[in-house]
């Protein structure tokens, strides 16, 4: 008798625990022309790499953090870039000097030239006199010669220091362009997911410091049978709702559906549903939604997502609340403060 109570009881317990599972576990119902699947939050990241090899001096960001477009986020170490500046800004005034030696130089040459040319035409002039013998006339004509030589070889001579100077001043640049690429920011406002180096730290040209999750490129991919998806346009408008506030759903709309089939992933529930084919269905967030729900955008944070395929009112528990508290994502904690 006592055996047999027991398995009673036994058996009661399995019912009623199957039954409390079935309550909890079971995917809330939709009505007709709705459909829904489990999903992660997800978003477009991008990495903050080096330019140049180099090792690094500063990295500014936890894991976590949020950092604004053009933000200074990490440094490198540019003690010998500054000192190759200093050298190469030398030469530029090294050539300046020159530059100025040239050009007195071609005066010098010029005004002999004159000189020159005036005593070649004084005694060309003086031959049909008689007054200078014609081998006279022709030294004076060899000296007017070789003085507008070296007025051409004065002046070639200030555009090759002018060449140079165009070289040390694009040397000096370039060794700026690197020194202001030492300093990384972030290109638009983005959540650090990861701190990839730490000062000391040398790394290649590329070598990546963060990667960063772009906060108003947020979405949702979820799974849908063909019979959905292929009656879901594209722009549509869907909800997700994350684990974190079921209250609140978040509008989105349907942004891309994968042309091509495909398992459903493991996560889903149930055996039988990862053996169905169905198709993928990015569900984006909007930039202006996203700011009210920014603390909970984290990758990876599980949620459903819904869409739409009829001309039909969203049920009540999917309607988008008009004003999300502002407490809702009040700290708790050490963070929060003492009471």
């Amino acid at each position: 008798m006592a055996k047999k109570s027991i398995l009673l009881l036994a058996a009661a317990v399995v019912v009623i625990g199957g039954g409390a599972a079935w309550f909890l576990l079971k995917k809330p119902a939709l009505p007709e022309g709705f459909a829904g699947g489990n999903g992660r939050l997800e978003a477009k990241q991008l990495f903050v790499s080096t330019k140049y090899p180099g090792r690094i001096k500063d990295v500014l960001f936890n894991e976590g953090d949020t950092v604004e477009a053009g933000q200074v986020v990490a440094r490198m170490d540019t003690e010998a870039l500054e000192a190759q500046l200093r050298a190469a800004e030398a030469k530029v005034q090294e050539a300046e000097e020159n530059r100025k030696v040239a050009l007195t130089e071609v005066q010098v040459k010029v005004a002999s030239y004159d000189y020159a040319n005036k005593q070649y035409l004084r005694s060309k002039d003086l031959v049909t006199r008689g007054a200078v013998s014609g081998q006279e006339a022709e030294i004076d004509n060899a000296k007017m010669l070789a003085s507008k030589a070296e007025v051409a070889g004065a002046q070639a001579q200030v555009v090759q220091v002018a060449s140079t100077i165009d070289a040390a001043k694009a040397e000096a640049d370039r060794l700026r362009s690197e020194i202001q690429d030492a300093v990384l920011v972030s290109p638009i406002r983005a959540r650090v997911e990861t701190r990839l180096s730490e000062p000391g730290e040398v790394l290649a040209a590329g070598g990546r410091v963060y990667t960063l999750n772009d906060l108003s490129d947020v979405y949702m991919y979820v799974y849908l049978p063909e019979a959905v998806t292929g009656k879901v346009p594209l722009g549509s408008e869907a909800r997700i709702v994350l684990d974190a506030a079921p209250e609140y759903p978040v509008r989105t709309f349907v942004s891309f559906v994968s042309p091509m089939a495909q398992f459903t992933p493991k996560t889903v529930e149930t055996a039988e549903e990862r053996h169905n084919l169905t198709f993928r269905v990015k569900l984006q967030i909007p930039p202006d939604r996203l700011r009210q729900f920014e603390p909970l955008v984290k990758v990876g944070l599980p949620g459903m997502g819904y869409v739409r395929f009829v001309n039909a009112p969203w049920p009540a528990k999917l309607e988008i609340k008009r004003a999300v508290p502002k407490d809702l994502w009040k700290a708790t904690g050490s963070a929060g403060g003492a009471g």
